[in-house]
């Protein structure tokens, strides 16, 4: 029996995008499967985050086109175009969490502004997510200051899924966390995307992050997608860059730790 083609719930197609004479993108094309996990990575200026904020429409390309869920984000009406939005999370790089909320009511925000849903319904719905995200119940009623930087990242991952978004956009999640931290976090995220259904497009420098739960790996080299598949078809791929990154000594390092992972599983 032959099996289906993975459905594609976001495509992009001749995506530009340019700020001022700087041109970021030059016709960049990518596809996420229903599911998967997508590690992208790139050098310093390649444009990771600006793909990322395309995707989710935070950022109007410079030309090109972005469907989601089969649908163009950019073209569509008002409240077609918020229904949408409503199904894909957003955790950003250094959490943006409202400092002067607590981590309860961060959380509950989306759930009353986007949902209608009461205050009250809404903080216990909130309460759900943070334990989701793997914190104490008592980090719901602390502030972001008080919070470790971990702490920070789960909380933030809370209010990403407080819609019960159907697509995960994850950037930098482990930057700034220690080894274990790091690991912890990425244990959650594949535990979470297998017991929800997530499909989770995740911006990371973290060859570990690549290595323990991604499915496919996207680098971004040349204002375009260099390479897109597996990561033991994309470290090999004969470019300088992604044999610096992968075969260098990190790199090494990180593939052997995931062999050694794999070993005792």
């Amino acid at each position: 029996m032959v099996s289906a083609a993975p459905e594609n719930i976001v495509q992009v197609r001749g995506l530009v995008n340019r700020f001022g004479a700087q041109t970021v993108h030059d016709g960049l094309d990518l596809d996420i499967r229903r599911g998967e996990i997508l590690g992208v990575v790139g050098g310093s200026g390649s444009g990771k985050s600006v793909l990322l904020r395309s995707i989710v429409g935070l950022r109007q390309p410079t030309a090109g086109s972005v469907k989601v869920f089969g649908e163009p984000l950019a073209e569509l009406p008002p409240a077609r175009r918020s229904a949408l939005e409503r199904r894909m999370g957003v955790l950003f790089q250094r959490g943006a969490l409202f400092s002067s909320l607590t981590v309860a009511e961060n959380v509950a925000l989306p759930l009353v502004e986007h949902a209608g849903l009461p205050r009250v319904e809404a903080e216990r719905l909130a309460r759900l997510k943070i334990a989701l995200a793997g914190l104490p119940a008592e980090a719901g009623d602390k502030l972001p200051a008080s919070l470790s930087g971990g702490m920070v990242k789960r909380a933030a991952l809370a209010r990403s899924l407080a819609l019960d978004p159907d697509l995960l956009f994850l950037d930098e999640p482990t930057a700034g966390l220690d080894p274990i931290g790091a690991a912890a976090f990425d244990r959650l995220i594949r535990t979470l995307r297998d017991a929800l259904g997530l499909t989770v497009f995740l911006v990371t420098h973290d060859l570990d992050t690549l290595y323990a739960i991604c499915d496919r790996v996207a680098v971004l080299a040349g204002r375009k997608v260099l390479a897109v598949d597996r990561l033991e078809v994309v470290e090999r791929v004969d470019d300088p860059w992604v044999q610096e990154y992968f075969q260098g000594p990190r790199g090494r390092a990180a593939a052997g730790a995931a062999q050694r992972t794999d070993r005792e599983v």
